[in-house]
């Protein structure tokens, strides 16, 4: 059970660190999204309990944001069309199961088609009108202020619904605010201070980004999960309507993302994202199709 624990973490954590992945779907199609509910709004009940799936998957999580953040940054820097193509066609393979879990529980009607257009018609205009402004992760951090910090808290507080709304992704509004980039640098550069711990300014710098951007994402993430089970509980067809719908505008916004041409595009390469997309819709639909 651990070891399930702190794989299913590793894959949580790998989902934080690719631009417009949310973790939240990931643990719908591996299995543990209510596992993971579960343990943020009942963990004061029995927190021996919740420990026993906590401290392994927090660890995986960790584990896997700092291993996998080079790799990701490897991939999208030399294969970014067919990395992004697999993590989009992930999403696009769980549209049709949401799908057939509201047709499961009520007819499509026009207030469910509403709540599924809405959040398509925003995910396809955002990229359109968002800024291409990039803050830069050494002038940011050399220059910190208060009122960044507490931005980078605010950022940390929005991110965290990517931790409970399958849909949402944490790393596109890192993207949309223009820090996903002083993010990935921050969380790199906990390798490099691993390598050299007498290193304190190194490591300041680190906390001056990290810390409250971790403290809005806790806080985020508490406050949210209780809503959420509470929605799903009451409101199911209302939530995975927008879910689908966000689920659906994020394969188009993804797209969008200069991220994903930023390596170039050749025949081969766009014939590696075409088979990467086809892959990733394979694992995820057969996947959620047994979980959900």
């Amino acid at each position: 059970m651990w070891i399930k624990d702190f794989i299913n973490g590793l894959i949580y954590g790998v989902a934080q660190v690719v631009p417009g992945v949310s973790g939240a779907t990931i643990a719908v199609i591996a299995g543990f999204y209510d596992q993971l509910i579960e343990t943020a709004n009942h963990f004061t009940e029995d927190y021996r309990k919740y420990l026993r799936f906590l401290i392994p998957f927090g660890l995986g999580t960790v584990g896997g944001i700092i291993a996998f953040s080079s790799i990701i940054h490897f991939l999208l820097t030399n294969f970014s069309f067919p990395t992004m193509a697999f993590f989009i066609g992930l999403i696009a393979g769980i549209i049709p199961i949401i799908y057939s879990k509201i047709k499961e529980d009520n007819k499509l009607g026009v207030r469910e088609l509403t709540l599924i257009v809405i959040p398509i018609v925003i995910l396809v205009i955002i990229p359109h009108i968002s800024s291409d402004a990039v803050i830069d992760p050494a002038t940011a951090i050399a220059n910190m202020e208060i009122s960044f910090m507490f931005f980078l808290f605010v950022i940390g507080f929005v991110t965290a619904l990517s931790l409970v709304v399958p849909g949402f992704s944490g790393s596109f509004i890192l993207l949309l605010a223009g820090v996903y980039h002083l993010a990935t640098y921050s969380v790199y550069s906990i390798r490099l201070w691993v390598e050299d711990m007498g290193n304190f300014a190194l490591i300041l710098d680190i906390i001056k980004v990290m810390g409250p951007m971790t403290l809005g994402l806790v806080v985020g993430a508490l406050v949210m999960a209780r809503f959420i089970e509470r929605l799903i509980e009451r409101h199911f067809v209302t939530v995975y309507s927008i879910v689908l719908g966000l689920l659906i505008g994020s394969v188009y916004a993804l797209f969008m993302e200069p991220i994903v041409f930023q390596s170039g595009v050749s025949g081969p390469i766009i014939f590696m994202g075409i088979a990467s997309f086809a892959l990733g819709g394979m694992c995820s639909y057969l996947s959620g199709r047994q979980r959900l």
